[in-house]
């Protein structure tokens, strides 16, 4: 019952792990152990986080014709919706330092060989579902406001939107509708895929764990959902090469943050 197995796990039963209730200082706890992480070997894990700012410049060369020009913001934020997923090499490299195994870079490549992958990989579907509704959303946002015809250049594409009524209502309508789907993201997978790749307990239960750590924890988690927030914008100012220091970061502070929310009854 492959499809069952991806519900629930090979158990068959919903899993539901006790949740810890956590302070902010245990947020910035993770931060430094996921910055210690970085740290212990950063060439390997720089070189293994550089997909995402060439992701990112890919983005906005793609968009930066006339007809994408609205999508370019939507792209550029909507893309750290996928964050949590291409970083699942890294809560690996985490996992293994923590065990005292070997942490060397091509170690991340292993998680293709996780019981839990198609698991990992139907929460990414969800994540990559939010990501096209988001820009359905910012693409008819756009179209209401402005008409369906495209801008005829960047230069008069930034004019009309921060000189004129609507475009001021694009970007607080815009950036309202982001950040509801930046919430659904932070709520359902905030530990999600680190819980996955540590134990196999399916889809709907790792998301079922993120929500209730959640609600358990509101204060902490959406602190550390502000952090994520403004590290990555700090990421993207430099041509988003500051995404390959502060992605992998990320990526192993989520793994710590994972390990001081669910309790392990198997230690």
């Amino acid at each position: 019952m492959a499809s069952f197995h991806v519900m629930a796990g090979p158990g068959e039963m919903l899993a539901r792990p006790a949740i810890r209730r956590i302070g902010l200082s245990d947020i910035w706890d993770a931060l430094a152990r996921g910055f210690d992480d970085f740290r212990a070997k950063p060439s390997h894990y720089v070189f293994l986080s550089l997909i995402y700012p060439i992701c990112g410049i890919v983005l906005v060369t793609w968009s930066s014709g006339a007809n994408m020009l609205p999508l370019i913001f939507p792209l550029v934020a909507g893309f750290a919706l996928l964050g949590p997923f291409f970083a699942i090499g890294l809560y690996e490299i985490s996992r293994r330092r923590e065990l005292g195994m070997d942490t060397s870079w091509r170690h991340a490549l292993e998680v293709r060989h996780s019981p839990a992958l198609p698991s990992i990989l139907a929460v990414g579907a969800m994540l990559m579902v939010l990501f096209v509704a988001w820009l359905v959303f910012a693409q008819m946002l756009y179209t209401d406001l402005f008409g369906p015809e495209p801008p005829q250049s960047l230069a008069l594409f930034l004019a009309s939107v921060f000189s004129s009524e609507n475009g001021l209502l694009l970007m607080l309508a815009g950036n309202a509708i982001g950040f509801c789907f930046a919430l659904v993201v932070l709520a359902t997978t905030v530990i999600a895929f680190p819980m996955l790749l540590d134990r196999d307990v399916g889809a709907v239960a790792a998301i079922e764990t993120s929500l209730r750590a959640t609600l358990m924890n509101p204060v902490p988690i959406a602190c550390w959902g502000l952090i994520v927030a403004a590290l990555l914008i700090v990421g993207t100012i430099p041509i988003f090469v500051g995404l390959a220091v502060i992605m992998p970061i990320l990526g192993h502070a989520t793994w710590h943050l994972y390990r001081k929310i669910v309790v392990d009854e198997r230690r």
